[in-house]
């Protein structure tokens, strides 16, 4: 069973409504609107039809409350389960109208975020004879990063830095602007404070030496071959983390676990995982 707290309920509504709002158009659902009785009742399932790690059940299903309609609805599984093609995740019940106008927005934001997990869950098993962790990027979709790095977290992997606001990372632009690297690290020690974390993207070894030198909490290695990753990995002997990324597949990232690094940052888990196949099958009355 997942213990992982979703985003705070007016995040979770706050994604929902910007989906409804683009769904409805500030109209409605004019389809049903006009070929279903108003007062009509349903039941149906939601059901996968692929194999996949669910995440963001509960989310997606609070969009038949944000849609008006009195809906009954039950989990079958939890988010973190594993489940197989034709596994029913989840049950509903009630209004036909708020069933069917909420369908799409919830199977999408569940979809979505359940391959998401899955992709995750892949890469975390590939790095399990390791010490490595998998961790996200902030290469995430518009509006959906709080829903997007919690699924990541229901299938295994850690959070990188939520945003800009909250953690340094000198990447190879500002270093272009600020020149030194050194001294671009001294200068955000200065003005960030002690409870901030630094890292710093390096692509030589020169530079993995004068940041790790400057006291780094962490250094980004960024593109490097396997025999690099091993060669920085000894350098900094525990000195400081060691994060690789840039193009890690689920077809390599076990080697660059196997290099010895901390933490592999991988962008793809979240904006390109493939979606994971669900449906709402509704019974006849």
């Amino acid at each position: 069973m997942s213990r992982l707290r979703p985003p705070p309920r007016h995040v979770v509504d706050r994604v929902l409504g910007t989906a409804l709002e683009e769904d409805l158009g500030g109209v409605g659902d004019v389809t049903t609107s006009a070929v279903i009785p108003e007062d009509s009742a349903t039941t149906g399932d939601v059901v996968a039809r692929g194999e996949g790690v669910i995440a963001g059940l509960e989310i997606a299903l609070r969009t038949f409350e944000l849609v008006g309609g009195p809906v009954a609805v039950e989990t079958v599984v939890d988010d973190g389960q594993t489940v197989r093609a034709g596994s029913i995740v989840a049950s509903v019940n009630g209004s036909t109208w708020a069933i069917l106008t909420g369908e799409r927005t919830c199977l999408n934001i569940l979809g979505h975020l359940s391959g998401i997990a899955t992709a995750t869950a892949q890469m975390v098993a590939a790095v399990a004879h390791t010490n490595a962790r998998i961790v996200d990027t902030r290469k995430t979709t518009p509006g959906l990063r709080a829903v997007e790095k919690y699924a990541v977290r229901v299938g295994g992997a850690a959070n990188h830095r939520y945003g800009l606001h909250d953690a340094v990372l000198i990447k190879d632009n500002h270093l272009a602007v600020a020149g030194d690297l050194a001294k671009a690290i001294t200068m955000a020690r200065s003005r960030v404070g002690h409870m901030v974390k630094v890292e710093v993207e390096v692509e030589t070894m020169e530079q993995l030496v004068a940041a790790v030198e400057a006291g780094v909490d962490a250094v980004l290695l960024d593109n490097m071959t396997t025999a690099q990753l091993e060669a920085a990995v000894a350098f900094v002997d525990g000195r400081c983390l060691t994060e690789a990324s840039g193009g890690i597949t689920a077809g390599t990232v076990a080697a660059v676990a196997e290099t010895g690094v901390d933490l592999i940052s991988v962008g793809w888990i979240t904006h390109s995982a493939p979606r994971l196949d669900l449906a709402l099958d509704l019974h006849r009355s």
